[in-house]
């Protein structure tokens, strides 16, 4: 049987509003679980970097939501290095508020090209069982080889220690660059020192190998084959860690402009 030009337009034109139909159906039923495990999956990249689960470890969500009774997160001003008030900082999107003309600005031009900044960014406060914090969980982005490249760095309570440092995405080559995400080159950063004496960031990641965290506290093993990678990886923490990242924020903590209740009794 010969089909007309007609039935075949109408048919192709049904059969389309029912696809049309059933896929925005399943997309909106399925949104609030999106979302869920985007923000489990957020979580996990913070226990991760604060060292409280190892990398591949299986957890469950009821787990991740134990371990976040003792974190809170808060929105800084990137300008001012202040805590501000929010509804929901644990639930706030950077990537979109920096894209947005009236949350973000452009960055200024730096090497790690970044090219937006949300004017309010998120920081995660890792406590204790009394409420003092032991360590702070800051997001940074920057360039690598092939791409942009996502991820945590754990700093102690005197915000010079790193703790950790994860990165949950990358394009860069497997066994190369890619060797960012591989525990074994993360678990180097653990005790090394962002900051010199003069509180500038002073980080390296060097071609061979650095010494022992006391010995060689502002330098990092490179990773074999990834000169590139790695200056990247220098270069977003120069960016994040400098005055038009999170260095406002770090020094008014040392300085007692934000409440550390360990900083305090120290001083």
């Amino acid at each position: 049987m010969q089909f007309s030009v007609r039935y075949i337009l109408l048919f192709s034109i049904a059969v389309c509003g029912v696809c049309a139909v059933f896929v925005s159906s399943l997309a909106v039923s399925l949104k609030d679980r999106q979302e869920t495990n985007e923000k489990l999956f957020k979580q996990r990249n913070v226990l991760e970097a604060a060292g409280l689960i190892e990398s591949g470890q299986s957890v469950t969500p009821q787990e991740i939501e134990t371990y976040f009774e003792n974190i809170e997160a808060v929105l800084v001003d990137l300008q001012s290095g202040q805590e501000v008030e929010a509804e929901d900082a644990a639930a706030y999107d950077q990537q979109a508020a920096k894209k947005d003309p009236k949350l973000g600005r452009d960055a200024p031009k730096n090497p790690s090209l970044v090219f937006r900044l949300p004017l309010k960014a998120q920081v995660f406060k890792i406590k204790d069982k009394s409420g003092a914090v032991d360590m702070y969980v800051l997001p940074i982005e920057g360039y690598g080889l092939w791409g942009t490249l996502f991820g945590f760095i754990a700093l102690d309570s005197d915000t010079n220690t790193v703790q950790g440092l994860t990165y949950y995405q990358h394009k860069e080559t497997p066994g190369l660059g890619g060797e960012v995400d591989n525990p074994n080159w993360k678990a180097l950063w653990e005790g090394r020192k962002v900051f010199d004496n003069k509180w500038q960031p002073s980080i390296q990641v060097i071609k061979g190998q650095a010494g022992s965290p006391e010995e060689d506290p502002y330098r990092v093993d490179g990773m074999s084959g990834a000169t590139i990678t790695g200056r990247g990886v220098e270069n977003m923490l120069d960016f994040w860690l400098g005055p038009d990242g999170f260095g406002p924020y770090l020094e008014n903590v040392r300085n007692g402009g934000v409440a550390n209740d360990r900083l305090k009794g120290a001083a």
